[in-house]
């Protein structure tokens, strides 16, 4: 090979090296950026981080990750009965105190006004997996650890494997019919959602799933959504499971996270004040007070003059108060002032 041929292959290959990058921690993906590391990362379009995420395996995987998804190569040999290889995901949100970039979330479930994602998987026709997404939610704005509520929605999965627990209903979700399964994987409730036909592309609606498992758990709205995770759980294989295009979006604007302050359960202090067998007594109008005989006088003059105008009204004396609503009325000319505090 002459001089210049050389000179040309050199700076081919240190392109090539600038091209593939093996990534052992977290950083920027690039045109094709490979992790192999256990719980490596990268960032993507400066608002996804997809992670590897091989807890389950000592077995090899890497991931090749593009600028809008990831696919995986692997050959895991996990049995069916328990737990799988890894959950390798992109995701939008908070994941053990690594947050996507600009995220919105955690965000309380109640002032959601829009929460959106749309998908496109690729999955082989061998091996034992399943293609799901993984949906965090806890009662407290958790960015660093387990959240307690776990929602899965399983788009399709190949092999003898099913959710944590056991099949309790099947719900009619986003136009699709879903078996629901509901259990604990020993740090979590888990409500999982499992299609009854493969889903490779979809965009729905985020919280449409999060009020069907609020009526099958402790969810309310005062809880938080934590993060959006679409990936992979193998047991078998993994080459080829791909996710090829992702996106989520969560927004403000909602109105249904506000909790009502509880209700008083005493009597307020200014109330108490005026109060004689559980009934309010109103402020006395001022009024002149009439004293001994000229007052029944006047009143039996009052009543005389109404029979002779042919009215059936007649004036009786006030109705007497026990002696401690008359000291709790405070009888004067004035109208009694409610005490503050």
């Amino acid at each position: 090979m002459t001089r210049p041929f050389r000179a040309l292959a050199t700076i081919g290959l240190m392109l090539a090296s600038f091209i593939t990058v093996a990534v052992a921690g977290g950083g920027t993906a690039q045109a094709s950026t490979q992790i192999c590391d256990k719980y490596g990362s990268a960032t993507v379009q400066d608002r996804y981080i997809v992670m590897n995420n091989r807890w389950g395996a000592d077995t090899p995987q890497c991931i090749n990750v593009g600028t809008a998804g990831f696919a995986i190569t692997a050959s895991h040999n996990k049995p069916t009965n328990g737990a799988p290889a890894s959950y390798t995901a992109i995701y939008y949100g908070c994941h053990y105190d690594n947050c996507s970039p600009h995220t919105t979330l955690p965000m309380q479930i109640g002032k959601i006004g829009s929460a959106t994602s749309s998908i496109s998987f690729s999955y082989p026709a061998s091996g034992v997996y399943n293609v799901s997404y993984d949906i965090w939610l806890d009662p407290a704005a958790n960015s660093h650890g387990t959240n307690k509520q776990e929602l899965m929605i399983w788009f399709a999965k190949r092999g003898p494997i099913h959710p944590v627990g056991s099949r309790v209903a099947t719900a009619t979700i986003g136009g699709h019919t879903w078996e629901v399964w509901s259990g604990f994987n020993g740090s979590s409730d888990v409500v999982s959602y499992v299609a009854q036909s493969p889903i490779t592309k979809w965009n729905f609606d985020v919280r449409s799933f999060i009020d069907n498992v609020k009526t099958r758990s402790t969810v309310t709205n005062a809880w938080y959504l934590t993060s959006i995770q679409a990936g992979f759980e193998p047991w078998v294989g993994g080459t080829g499971l791909a996710v090829n295009d992702f996106a989520a979006n969560v927004s403000g604007g909602g109105t249904g996270g506000a909790v009502p302050p509880p209700a008083p359960s005493h009597t307020p202090r200014h109330r108490r004040r005026h109060m004689c067998r559980h009934r309010v007594i109103p402020p006395r109008p001022a009024a002149p007070l009439r004293r001994g005989r000229p007052h029944r006088a006047a009143a039996r003059a009052d009543d005389a003059r109404l029979v002779a105008s042919g009215d059936s009204r007649r004036r009786r004396p006030p109705r007497r108060c026990p002696r401690r609503c008359r000291i709790a009325r405070q009888v004067s000319s004035t109208a009694l002032t409610p005490a503050s505090g």
